[in-house]
């Protein structure tokens, strides 16, 4: 018989369809891979605000786990925002009831607007329970800051946090600099056992339409690495892949304000109005 390549992600969900497991799960899709969802939280939002959420509770969280885990199984996981220590505590501990191996850790814990979603034993939570699990963590500049408690806004910065970062439990780090300014977006991948950094540079594309960027690149390196690519290949494979994505939904007009990348450019292009 025939198989899937099997993703699974974990994360909140965005009823605009931009961001969280939606974004995930075009991800996967678009790469080849058979996407399954635990949901942590429900939000109603659009392209111009988040305007009610609804946390999931731990034990309903960990069933959806189980119901998948124990049946159909992953060969990835990717974890988006998980809000309490509770809810980390229990994600833990079924990842390794069922012995994942393969975890990408997106940790979400600031909004685009720089405000704080996570109290400070929730994060404290996330580095003890979740960083040593970790294949790679995928922080953006705000993430970065937050946990290794300085701010890091600029390129020269950004070689010292990824190792800082590594010191936190996970060893390999894909730190996200979508937020610098200038002509070229720069990521840094960084593998402290192999004492390697690894820059990805691309031109950086002019457009409002980048809501969801940070969970849609880290499930792409989740795909690559479900298909089996090794993880610096999956990496680049992701940076060219949300690279594409955003110049695919660049001049698109979805609501009005942050629209979402063009998940599945290479299939097919936005019809322009009449």
């Amino acid at each position: 018989m025939k198989r899937y390549f099997r993703a699974l992600t974990i994360a909140g969900s965005d009823s605009g369809g931009g961001a969280g497991i939606q974004a995930d799960l075009k991800t996967f899709s678009a790469l080849g891979c058979y996407g399954m969802s635990v949901i942590t939280a429900l939000t109603a939002q659009n392209s111009v605000t988040v305007s009610g959420i609804q946390a999931v509770p731990p034990e309903f969280i960990e069933l959806q786990m189980d119901a998948v885990l124990g049946d159909i199984g992953a060969d990835a996981v990717k974890i988006g925002m998980l809000h309490s220590p509770e809810v980390i505590v229990a994600v833990a501990r079924c990842l390794q009831r069922y012995s994942c191996k393969t975890i990408v850790l997106d940790p979400v814990m600031v909004t685009r607007n720089g405000d704080k979603l996570l109290q400070d034993d929730a994060v404290l939570a996330l580095q003890e329970e979740l960083f040593p699990l970790a294949t790679v963590i995928t922080p953006n500049l705000a993430e970065a800051s937050l946990l290794l408690d300085r701010r890091i806004d600029e390129y020269e910065q950004m070689a010292d946090a990824c190792r800082d970062l590594a010191r936190l439990g996970c060893d390999r780090v894909f730190l996200k600099g979508g937020a610098l300014r200038g002509s070229v977006s720069v990521d840094l991948m960084y593998d402290h056992g192999r004492g390697e950094l690894v820059k990805l540079e691309s031109p950086r594309v002019d457009t409002v339409n980048s809501h969801g960027t940070g969970c849609t690149i880290s499930s792409a390196i989740a795909a690559g690495l479900a298909r089996g690519m090794e993880l610096t290949d999956a990496v680049t494979a992701a940076k060219k892949y949300i690279d594409d994505a955003l110049q695919g939904g660049a001049d698109v007009k979805i609501g009005e304000g942050h629209g979402p990348v063009h998940h599945f450019h290479k299939w097919w292009s936005v019809e322009k109005n009449s």
